[in-house]
């Protein structure tokens, strides 16, 4: 990052001049530095939605929605989804470099011997009612984990930070799982260490006491590539929320806690459990004609969801990959004639070739993909922005990592633009009078 260069700013009102930093990363666009605005000119910057502000300098992730590219560390999405493992990718994201092959052996070990929960831990389920989301869930147990592993929350210790990052990474899945069987009334599975990270999920979610979970390495393959395309996205809203969360000097456990309620939001994490809502509302390939019009409609409320993204202006680069995996999951379980997955497909193929969603450039995305694949798992949809935090908490507990690090990193204070009431004095209760007239 440098600082060859300054914008000059002029005030109208009376031709005032203010010199503003400009900064400059590796790759993407200059950022005017702004630290010093309100000093030299007595004003805030407004910006809601902060779209246009750097919160924060980041080496992680970068992302150009215009070219449609997303990068971890440097590296293309496209190949590490295809060349590694998920666990390959969280040790980039929280390292910096891909893993030699003895360092991940090392890694993967760590983390196959932190899977188990404490066992009073699992009484928390027992707090909740059967019927609750497995989102409020995951936010009430996870919250919990520095109540049990409070031996290793010193934030200033590199060792205990990296403790704390097996943990996260061991035990969200465990406790995913466990959200799930608790809601629907099954025993929990406990973890096994002679499986793999997404074998040993599949068997705690999928499995039952009365017979041996047996893999499907193409669906194992699937749900790894569905962690790696959702493990970081730079800083989105709930990453944000850790960030700032952590700027307080909050514990990571809190902090993943409260990416997590973020995450919930249906603006957010509810993108994937919303695609599969609407093919159920449409119902039939029968009924596409209608809803395709309905879409083209400004005036009506319906939107197709799983078309276009905020980030992406052009193709979802995930999306592509999760296409891919989504006809390899379909064809090998023979789901393409099943009645949902015809009308996705089939919603995909006039994505693709009309016009209207070409021009508007309303292609399929990521989330469009992995809520089909999942269904295709057996992962009921309330249990799909639970299965986006289980890939995210990486990202999450990397961005919080590299803040604490960060001897520049201050406390969040976002400032705002007040439109209430100027000063005023309180009046006696006899003479208010009535505020509902």
């Amino acid at each position: 990052m440098n600082t060859e260069h300054s914008f000059t700013l002029i005030d109208d009102s009376n031709g005032s001049t203010y010199k503003l930093p400009m900064l400059s990363g590796t790759v993407g666009p200059d950022v005017l530095d702004i630290q010093t605005l309100y000093k030299q000119t007595g004003m805030f910057a407004y910006d809601p939605g902060f779209t246009s502000t750097a919160s924060c300098t980041s080496t992680i992730t970068y992302i150009d929605g215009e070219a449609g590219v997303l990068l971890y560390r440097g590296y293309p999405i496209e190949q590490l989804a295809e060349q590694c493992t998920f666990l390959e990718v969280c040790y980039l994201l929280l390292n910096g470099e891909l893993p030699p092959k003895a360092e991940l052996e090392k890694f993967v070990d760590k983390i196959t011997h932190h899977t188990l929960l404490h066992d009073q831990l699992t009484d928390f389920f027992n707090g909740f009612r059967r019927d609750a989301h497995p989102m409020a869930i995951m936010v009430g147990v996870v919250g919990a984990l520095s109540a049990f592993y409070h031996d290793a929350l010193d934030i200033s210790s590199k060792e205990h930070r990296d403790l704390c990052a097996i943990r996260i990474l061991a035990k969200i899945p465990t406790i995913v799982a466990m959200s799930h069987k608790y809601t629907v009334g099954l025993p929990f599975m406990y973890p096994q260490n002679k499986l793999t990270y997404v074998e040993n999920f599949l068997h705690m979610m999928l499995g039952n006491p009365c017979e041996e979970y047996i893999p499907n390495p193409v669906l194992v393959r699937a749900l790894d590539r569905i962690l790696i395309l959702h493990a970081d996205h730079e800083q989105n809203a709930s990453t944000s929320t850790v960030r700032l969360a952590g700027s307080s000097g909050a514990n990571p456990y809190a902090c993943l806690t409260s990416g997590i309620a973020c995450l919930w939001g249906a603006a957010h994490g509810g993108a994937n459990e919303a695609v599969l809502n609407m093919l159920l509302k449409i119902g039939d390939v029968s009924n596409i004609d209608h809803y395709i019009k309905k879409a083209k409609d400004k005036n009506d409320p319906f939107r197709l969801m799983g078309f276009g993204h905020r980030v992406y202006k052009n193709y979802d680069p995930r999306a592509k990959l999760m296409r891919a995996t989504c006809h390899e999951v379909l064809t090998e379980l023979d789901l393409h004639d099943d009645p949902i997955f015809k009308l996705a497909l089939e919603l995909e193929r006039i994505a693709l070739e009309d016009d209207y969603f070409i021009e508007k450039k309303l292609y399929p995305n990521v989330d469009f993909y992995s809520g089909i694949v999942l269904k295709a798992l057996g992962i009921p949809s309330n249990m799909f922005t639970a299965m986006f935090a289980m890939g995210r908490s990486v990202g999450w507990i990397a961005h919080w990592d590299e803040m604490i690090s960060d001897p520049k990193q201050k406390i969040g204070r976002p400032r705002q633009l007040y439109a209430g009431a100027t000063r005023r004095d309180v009046p006696s209760i006899t003479d208010r009078g009535d505020v509902s007239a």
